[in-house]
C-alpha cells in the first residue's frame, strides 16, 4: 500500500488537531503539508511499531516542536475575553499541555498512544492532562443542573462539579421540576440521567431545555444503549454508570471547553 493510501484515512482528523492546536487553519494546514512532504521526500518516515495513524501523529508533532512551539509568545498575559472561542482559550494552555489534552480529548486517543505520539512516559501525559485540565476548569465555572433521581447519586455527581468549580443551581428528579430549574436559573451545563423518578425521561427534559437554551448536555445513565438512537439530543458526552469520578470530570471540563455557545452564566 501506498503512503499515500495509507495515510489518506487519518488526514482530516490531523488537519483538525492540527488547527486546534495553533488556533489557525492556515497556519496548522501548514504544518501538516510539511510533515507529508518531509514524509514523501524520504526525511522523516513512519516509525515501525505504532499504527500509521500514531505514527503520523508523531512526525507531525517532531517537526511543530521543534519550529511552532518554541514561536509562541506567551507575552500577551491578559486573560482571553468572556466568551471566548476555544481557540483563543486553548492558546493560553501551556504548548506540551495543550497537546496532551487534545491528543485525547479531541483526538480520541489513551494516554499510552499520547505518550507514544510527544515521546514521552505515561506518567508525564496524564501529568500534562491534569494541568491543562485544571486550567480549563477554573477558567470554565457554570451553573450547572443535575437531572437525578437517586439522591445518593445526585450527591456524588454534585461534589465533583463543585469540586472543579461550579455552582450547582438545582438537583431534579423529575422532568417537571427539571424545566422548572432550568427556566428559574438558567443552566450553562446539564448533566442528566434517562429514567427519572415518577417514570419520566431526562432525554425528554435535555430536548426541552436545549429548545430553549443552548448548553452543553452529558448524560450519566445505567442504560446508554437507550440513547444510541440517532436522534437528538445525540449523546455527545454519555458516562455509564457506575462511573469514576475522573471520568466525569473530564467529561465536565470537554463538554464545556468545545461547546461553541458557552457562557459562564446565562444574561
Amino acid at each position: 500500500m501506498s503512503l499515500l493510501a495509507t495515510l489518506a484515512p487519518h488526514l482530516p482528523y490531523v488537519r483538525r488537531y492540527a488547527r486546534a492546536l495553533t488556533g489557525d487553519q492556515n497556519v496548522g494546514d501548514a504544518y501538516v503539508r510539511v510533515a507529508l512532504e518531509a514524509l514523501a521526500a524520504g526525511e522523516r518516515t513512519l516509525a515501525p511499531g505504532k499504527s500509521p495513524r500514531v505514527a503520523l501523529y508523531h512526525v507531525f508533532h517532531t517537526i511543530w516542536g521543534s519550529t511552532g512551539a518554541q514561536l509562541e509568545s506567551r507575552a500577551d498575559d491578559a486573560p482571553p475575553a468572556a466568551g471566548a472561542d476555544p481557540s483563543a482559550r486553548l492558546l493560553r494552555i501551556a504548548p506540551r499541555s495543550r497537546q496532551a489534552f487534545l491528543l485525547t480529548a479531541l483526538e480520541g486517543f489513551t494516554p499510552s498512544e499520547a505518550a507514544q505520539i510527544l515521546d514521552a512516559d505515561f506518567a508525564e501525559v496524564e501529568r500534562l492532562i491534569a494541568t491543562a485540565q485544571s486550567e480549563i476548569d477554573a477558567e470554565l465555572a457554570t451553573d450547572v443542573l443535575i437531572i437525578e433521581d437517586e439522591p445518593v447519586i445526585a450527591t456524588d455527581i454534585e461534589a465533583l462539579a463543585r469540586e472543579l468549580g461550579h455552582e450547582v443551581v438545582g438537583i431534579a428528579a423529575t422532568h417537571a421540576e427539571a424545566i422548572e430549574v432550568a427556566a428559574r436559573r438558567r443552566p450553562g451545563l446539564v448533566l442528566a440521567d434517562i429514567q427519572l423518578a415518577d417514570g419520566s425521561s431526562g432525554v425528554d427534559a435535555a430536548r426541552e431545555i436545549l429548545s430553549r437554551f443552548d448548553v452543553p448536555v452529558i448524560f450519566i445513565t445505567a442504560f446508554p444503549e437507550r440513547l444510541l438512537t440517532g436522534e437528538r439530543p445525540e449523546p455527545t458526552f454519555l458516562i455509564t454508570k457506575p462511573f469514576l469520578p475522573e471520568t466525569v470530570k473530564a467529561a465536565i471540563g470537554q463538554a464545556l471547553f468545545f461547546h461553541p455557545a458557552r457562557n459562564k452564566q446565562a444574561a
